[in-house]
């Protein structure tokens, strides 16, 4: 089979396409790409808490090893923004982690990350995939010998990562603050940091469950009903998150157990930095952020770019030039003063900071950005459909057939990676085949939540009736 990279590496499903046969044969490509640079022969692999995360990690050491490559592996499962922190810190001409992210548990993935903390560049990854062979031998062999040859090396990441966040962020202080915080892990990768982290937490799903109790690890509400209703009870919990399989997203929520999206965390994170940490840069963000976000960096004076999807996008940009703050509307935010990585951890621990500064809940401070820059309200629907289906929606989008949504008519489109259909000065909805599952995602932003759902709900029906 062709092994293709997508938006977020590669991802396939366990037993079928992601195997060990092809894990192998996506390292022999990763070990003949770094052969070829001026690169450091190093190699940082990790993996989260997926099933056969150690499997597929220590499959890809092998190999890699077997090329005469130095491998430093995890010792246990990470976090990805851990594995790119340890990249950069071991100078590694390259990074593995193995993760399907957000994707449901049936799947596993291969992500390829840079010397600088963050993605691998589009460049990178297309060198990658054109190495990978039809066929790889792995080399009979455990990990153990291999440590004992010193070909690999076993490292705590998971305690470098603790160490920049005590050197970044007053722990102390946060956890002798009257703050409880809730934390949803989701079964994934931040069950055991972020309890490590912070003393005052009400904690859900830290504990190993590599089927995620049927549900993909995605920090979006309707995956969530636990930490909402947690909080939502409590009478002392002004703030709570939850981190995705690999805890690079976030997601929030507010005192009153209300969904808070990734366009107005990102809106909060832009004006701590900036208003109250003094910092500047430009705000990178992709396709499918809020127009909220230009809005605010022009009221700031910030410079603002627009990137098609994908994390690498943003990241490239964040190596090359002085960023601010870089995310997208999945919960992928990357901040000044850390790694060019998505890391909903660290981002957690600068709202919670941010809380404690102003002495104000979340709820009270996404009521200040309203104030400022009015206030809206967004959502997206995955569409699951049969290939058929999705095939016509996309051929109706790059024909620009859709004219009409229900009562609503498109006055522009704008087609940088999918479709967006600007229906009035405050009202867009976008569509976009997924790059990593078999889903045609719609979006839409609007001036309430009802008048979101009813745009949804439009669409769905068109493309539903193709």
């Amino acid at each position: 089979m062709k092994i293709k990279f997508g938006t977020d590496g590669w991802r396939a499903i366990i037993g079928q396409e992601y195997t060990t046969a092809n894990v192998a044969r996506v390292a022999k490509a990763t070990a003949l790409w770094l052969k070829n640079t001026d690169a450091n022969k190093k190699v940082v692999i990790g993996h989260d808490a997926r099933f056969g995360g150690q499997l597929f990690a220590e499959t890809a050491a092998k190999v890699i090893a077997d090329e005469g490559i130095q491998v430093i592996l995890a010792d246990a499962m990470i976090s990805t923004p851990m594995l790119s922190l340890a990249c950069n810190y071991f100078d590694a001409g390259i990074g593995v982690v193995i993760t399907a992210s957000h994707n449901p548990p049936a799947y596993n993935g291969y992500k390829l990350k840079s010397n600088v903390g963050g993605p691998s560049s589009p460049k990178v990854i297309s060198e990658v995939e054109a190495l990978i062979e039809d066929e790889v031998e792995i080399p009979d062999t455990t990990i153990d010998k291999l440590m004992a040859t010193g070909n690999v090396q076993k490292v705590n990441m998971e305690d470098l990562y603790f160490q920049q966040v005590q050197k970044k962020f007053d722990i102390d202080k946060i956890n002798h603050s009257p703050l409880v915080i809730a934390y949803d892990a989701m079964f994934g990768a931040g069950q055991n940091i972020v309890p490590r982290i912070l003393s005052n937490l009400q904690a859900l799903h830290c504990e190993d469950n590599p089927g995620f109790k049927g549900r993909a690890p995605e920090p979006l509400h309707k995956n969530l009903p636990e930490l909402s209703k947690l909080i939502a009870e409590s009478s002392d919990i002004p703030f709570g998150f939850a981190n995705d399989g690999d805890a690079d997203r976030i997601g929030v929520y507010d005192g009153d157990g209300h969904f808070v999206d990734s366009h107005h965390v990102l809106l909060l994170l832009i004006k701590y930095l900036h208003k109250y940490k003094k910092l500047n840069g430009k705000v990178v963000v992709s396709f499918t952020v809020s127009g909220k976000i230009k809005k605010l960096c022009q009221k700031y004076g910030l410079d603002y770019e627009v990137t098609p999807v994908g994390f690498k996008y943003i990241s490239e940009i964040m190596v090359a030039e002085d960023v601010l703050v870089g995310g997208e509307e999945s919960g992928g935010i990357a901040v000044k003063g850390h790694i060019p990585e998505r890391d909903g951890i660290w981002n957690a621990l600068l709202l919670i900071e941010y809380m404690a500064e102003t002495e104000k809940t979340i709820k009270e401070l996404v009521d200040d950005i309203h104030e400022e820059i009015g206030s809206f309200a967004f959502d997206r629907y995955d569409l699951h459909l049969t290939e058929d289906q999705k095939q016509k929606a996309v051929h109706k989008c790059q024909n620009n057939e859709f004219l009409q949504f229900g009562n609503y008519t498109v006055q522009s489109i704008e087609d940088i990676d999918g479709w967006k259909y600007h229906l009035d000065d405050d009202t867009w909805l976008m569509i976009r085949p997924s790059g990593t599952e078999p889903v045609l995602r719609v979006y839409c932003e609007s001036r309430t939540h009802e008048e979101v759902i009813q745009i949804l709900d439009i669409v769905k029906q068109i493309i539903d009736n193709l």
